[in-house]
């Protein structure tokens, strides 16, 4: 599965909204995700101009369907943002 391909899997019309960044069902970490999509097709932007996808997954291990938005995923050591806030920003973004 392309996380990338325009076309939609199966799995992904079922899914759930997740308001934490893991599994709804059975609380599992995102990394435990059997397949990845990413609705590129329909971006939504901020109110500071940022743009923000639905990323759905699908589980692993209760084999549950979920969606987030992709600015609600945690920072990760590689981001560069997890100690980024607007006095750090020399740009005030």
């Amino acid at each position: 599965m392309n996380p990338f391909s325009p076309v939609p899997p199966s799995w992904a019309e079922s899914a759930v909204h997740a308001h934490q960044f893991g599994c709804p069902s059975c609380g599992a970490d995102v990394a435990e995700s059997q397949a990845v999509w990413i609705n590129r097709r329909s971006p939504v932007y901020t109110e500071a101009h940022k743009r923000k996808w639905q990323e759905f997954y699908h589980c692993s291990k209760c084999d549950a369907a979920w969606w987030a938005w992709s600015s609600d995923r945690p920072p990760t050591d590689w981001s560069g943002e997890a100690e980024m806030d607007s006095a750090s920003d020399p740009f005030g973004l």
